[in-house]
């Protein structure tokens, strides 16, 4: 590891703008940028041509660990994470055990310290039951509430428990909002569903529509900082145009690029919850991140198996990878004109470090973490799931040639991933979040 690294002749996405520059790191942090032209390192890196970019922080995703790692792991994940540029990733609780005690949130973060090799943070999950952890915890970004299916004691459907939780925390507070009154209801209809077709339709509109808006009435009412995770709908897309200042949104790649015709080429590889939708839906997306409707953009990694994803519906579990595709798939939209490189920054890096309150990171600022990522716009490469680092070893993007690619990922100034290779033994470190001020 190069204590002092010097990248020079860089197209750096500052807040200030885009222009080239030299970036000194030091000791982890950004030491300099435009240092004096005298500035000595240990490594001088020529970045004519390429881009700089802040490390990506990826507010949400599934690794697995503990309890279901033939899946994925925190080590593989991290890994996986590495490669697509993301330097910091926020992980949900829904593992096994469920991370809805203290003593859970400790275990992992000490799990993570000696396999990650990019940062990390996690969330406490809400139950009917644990508001005093809820009210307790501060190791963490924040409080994640299943409103609707989710794995083992994390659904928390009822109002009175979801009052208190708005109510009695201090945490910010994220959630998966899909009706489960409304998913039932679709379900029966179509006779629990015997199509991969049917997921659209027991996952639909009105399921995720209901929820947002219950879920924002709460976050207004008790004036709590709230996050709508993965929003798949033009619904809701239109209904968070009005929503409070503290009320953020994020959509994820799946749900951008994929809708209802894609089911017939890659049936249950893009079956996810919320379930994709429709191409006016994608539309509708596409133009609340440009309008600032939604802010952030997020995986939602959630890897299985294929031998899992290819059982025949409804057996076949929702979820897919694409922490190590995300930032390619974005570069790819800036080349083809549907977003430019400093809006991708603002979603992929600065709105989830102000929204998460991470400290010094989302921007390539002096005494910042030195968390980077040297990009290559004209970089043209295929994904193919035999590249995968994810266990899973699968992409819905199989075959999909993108131009725009990391080429070299710092984590504290540390390289971690270059020359198409990751450093396994690098580690990363444990998010800082700034108190509710």
């Amino acid at each position: 590891m190069a204590d002092r690294t010097l990248i020079r002749n860089a197209q750096c996405v500052l807040p200030q703008g885009t222009g080239k520059h030299d970036v000194l790191i030091e000791n982890g942090k950004i030491l300099a940028i435009d240092p004096p032209k005298t500035a000595s390192a240990d490594e001088t890196v020529d970045a004519e041509g390429l881009y700089l970019l802040p490390g990506a922080i990826d507010d949400q995703v599934h690794f697995r660990d503990p309890g279901l790692t033939h899946k994925e792991d925190l080590h593989t994940g991290s890994v996986a994470c590495a490669k697509g540029g993301i330097t910091t990733f926020l992980e949900m609780p829904n593992t096994n055990p469920t991370t809805t005690s203290l003593e859970a949130l400790d275990a992992k973060l000490d799990l993570a310290a000696g396999k990650c090799v990019v940062n990390f943070g996690f969330y406490v999950g809400a139950t009917p039951e644990n508001i005093d952890v809820l009210k307790a915890a501060e190791r963490t970004p924040g409080i994640k509430i299943f409103i609707g299916s989710s794995t083992g004691n994390l659904l928390v459907d009822g109002q009175d428990a979801l009052e208190r939780i708005f109510a009695e925390t201090t945490l910010p507070i994220c959630a998966h909002c899909e009706d489960e009154a409304t998913v039932r209801a679709n379900r029966e209809r179509v006779n629990g569903g015997t199509s991969i077709h049917d997921h659209s339709k027991i996952r639909d509109h009105e399921a995720a529509i209901i929820s947002t808006r219950r879920a924002v009435d709460l976050a207004t009412r008790h004036q709590h900082q709230f996050h709508v995770l993965h929003v798949s709908t033009a619904q809701e897309a239109e209904f968070l145009k009005d929503r409070p200042s503290w009320v953020t949104a994020e959509a994820c790649p799946h749900h951008l690029f994929f809708n209802i015709d894609d089911y017939d080429r890659l049936g249950s590889r893009v079956q996810m919850n919320p379930s994709i939708k429709t191409a006016e839906d994608n539309r509708a997306l596409w133009n609340a991140l440009r309008d600032g409707v939604i802010e952030v953009i997020a995986t939602d990694h959630a890897p299985h198996t294929l031998e899992e994803k290819d059982r025949p519906y409804p057996e076949s579990p929702s979820g897919l990878p694409a922490v190590e595709n995300s930032m390619a798939l974005m570069l790819d939209a800036v080349n083809r004109g549907q977003c430019t490189l400093e809006q991708v920054v603002s979603w992929m890096c600065a709105a989830p470090a102000r929204i998460w309150k991470i400290a010094n990171k989302g921007e390539i600022r002096e005494g910042f973490d030195a968390d980077l990522v040297l990009v290559d716009l004209s970089r043209q490469e295929t994904i193919r799931d035999e590249n995968q680092l994810t266990k899973s070893k699968w992409s819905p993007w199989h075959g999909v040639e993108l131009t725009g690619w990391p080429v070299r990922t710092w984590v504290n100034g540390q390289t971690v991933f270059q020359d198409g290779k990751v450093d396994e033994t690098a580690r990363g470190r444990e998010a800082i979040f700034r108190k509710n001020s």
